[in-house]
């Protein structure tokens, strides 16, 4: 059974479910930093899942990625998975502005985090229910 990591859901706020990933927003408003983590047990790396879920995971990532782009009106997207701190495999999708408050640094350990006002998370959950597809189920408020 899939158990969302407690630093990522002490962290996070929930936003829904693709086929695949859970789909989280980091509580920090300095940037639209959103989170992908594959709703699989006990996978710490890209290689665990099969070919079928790494596929998956690529689909959801890339057009998460192309939406929050235009969504965010970012300059550049970061898209990474680390994993030193939180080992559940889960990918970080950034929408990166020039003038952002890490910019051009990445935005780990920067400065502590803002967290985000229930109006902002609400504008932003508006914003993603005009541009994601039907396979994403958004979780109940």
């Amino acid at each position: 059974m899939f158990v969302l990591d407690s630093r990522l859901e002490q962290d996070t706020l929930l936003l829904g479910d693709f086929p695949l990933c859970r789909l989280l927003l980091m509580n920090d408003s300095s940037y639209p930093w959103f989170i992908l983590v594959p709703r699989r047990e006990e996978v710490s790396e890209l290689f665990q899942l099969d070919s079928a879920d790494q596929q998956l995971l690529w689909r959801e990532t890339t057009a998460l990625a192309e939406k929050l782009k235009d969504t965010f009106g970012a300059d550049k997207m970061n898209v990474a998975t680390l994993g030193n701190v939180v080992s559940q495999l889960h990918m970080h999708v950034i929408a990166r502005r020039r003038g952002d408050a890490a910019w051009p640094a990445p935005v780990w350990g920067h400065r502590p985090a803002q967290p985000y006002t229930d109006e902002q998370v609400e504008a932003i959950r508006q914003k993603l229910k005009l541009v994601l597809t039907d396979d994403f189920r958004f979780a109940e408020q």
